[in-house]
């Protein structure tokens, strides 16, 4: 019985000191397939526009806030692909509505702000894929602009 207590708490006690591995596959993956998916779905209705990174845009009339959407959802039972195409949706579909609160009409200069490290492009976005959750954070400044 000393032995397989003793076998028990050396096994805990040397397990404990191992590092925990978890994945965190990063990813950039094509900003339009998820607009399409938000337009199709009739989720992002056109109200509000956005604009990536240094894209060129109609006059800005007023600049209002900057704001972060972060947005995690369970990646289990789906591929990393459509995981993020997912959460990237539920960004966009989070910065629609604030736009709307604070009454613009476009999000400009919109970055990827994972873990608080930007990374800027007009035409992807990055996305984390762990074992179980896989998620997106986008920042960008609210704003009124020529129609």
């Amino acid at each position: 019985m000393r032995i397989l207590l003793s076998l028990l708490v050396v096994t805990a006690v040397g397990s404990s000191g191992l590092p925990a591995y978890a994945r965190d596959t990063r990813h950039e993956l094509p900003i339009e397939k998820a607009l399409e998916r938000g337009r199709s779905e009739g989720k992002l209705d056109g109200s509000v526009k956005f604009y990536f990174g240094k894209t060129a845009t109609p006059k800005v009339l007023s600049k209002l806030d900057q704001d972060v959407a972060n947005r995690k959802t369970n990646g289990l039972g789906k591929s990393d692909e459509e995981a993020c195409t997912w959460v990237m949706l539920s960004c966009l579909l989070a910065l629609q509505e604030s736009a709307k609160e604070r009454g613009a009409n476009a999000v400009i200069g919109i970055e990827s702000y994972y873990k608080q490290k930007v990374f800027v492009s007009e035409t992807s976005y990055e996305c984390h894929a762990g074992t179980f959750v896989t998620g997106v954070a986008l920042r960008g400044t609210y704003a009124k602009v020529a129609k």
